[in-house]
């Protein structure tokens, strides 16, 4: 089994790599510009890397990335192959990255976090408070009480 150190290596290698190939290499329409590889992964053995990556666009130009991939996928491990210089070339897995997906939902809790902020602030505007606008004591007015108090 590799060290960890090996692994992040060659994973941030492929990475490179797989991008690069994609960029200039592989003449595939369905992979253009729009896919982005964003994080790679590589088991303690060194011997599968999962690769995951974004595709700008459309359920259907999704669909036709992770195909696209898929037909490219020994053209690309090929290149990893070359690039690494090992005893073993990792199988390559692509994985469609969840993180626009997940960026998106936050930025609905957001909204909806600060439309709720707003319904307060409106509905608080014109209130008054029940007791008095500062209903803590005071070291010097318990004084003030005790005096009027005893009078």
């Amino acid at each position: 089994m590799a060290d960890n150190a090996r692994a992040k290596k060659l994973a941030d290698l492929i990475r490179e790599v797989v991008a690069q190939k994609l960029q200039r290499g592989v003449k595939d329409p369905r992979l253009g510009t729009h896919v982005t590889i964003t994080d790679t992964r590589v088991t303690g053995d060194l011997r599968e890397a999962t690769v995951f990556y974004t595709v700008y666009g459309d359920d259907e130009d999704r669909a036709s990335a992770a195909a696209g991939l898929e037909s490219a996928k020994g053209v690309l491990r090929s290149a990893v192959g070359a690039a690494a210089g090992t005893k073993f070339t990792p199988t390559l897995t692509f994985v469609a990255d969840a993180l626009p997906e997940n960026a998106q939902t936050i930025e609905d809790l957001l909204d909806r976090a600060r439309a709720s902020d707003a319904q307060v602030r409106e509905a608080s505007s014109g209130a008054k408070y029940a007791g008095e606008a500062d209903p803590y004591r005071k070291p010097g007015a318990d004084e003030d009480d005790e005096d009027a108090a005893a009078e």
